[in-house]
């Protein structure tokens, strides 16, 4: 992180927008906002947005998959698969 371009204070934000939505997309680093002199926002970009998101997503799918073995919720594969097969693919020859 470079503090110089990447920290700013709101009131920069505000008279910059261009500038900084410029910067941000281009460089793709977040930008840290700060208001009498604490950090209390970020502005990142749309595309590092959604791959936060989708990451946020498989980590929770991972989570409660974890939670799921834990708790001894779990079907054996070849159980699984075979049911699979009878469900979907039943009738496909």
């Amino acid at each position: 992180m470079n503090s110089k371009e990447d920290i700013r204070p709101i009131s920069y934000i505000k008279s910059h927008a261009a500038e900084i939505l410029k910067q941000v997309n281009n460089t793709h680093r977040p930008i840290y906002i700060t208001q009498n002199g604490e950090a209390t926002g970020v502005l990142i970009d749309t595309e590092s947005f959604e791959k936060m998101q989708k990451t946020l997503g498989i980590l929770k799918i991972l989570a409660m998959g974890e939670k799921d073995v834990a708790n001894g919720n779990i079907v054996e594969q070849e159980k699984l698969f075979s049911e699979i097969e009878d469900k979907y693919f039943k009738n496909v020859k």
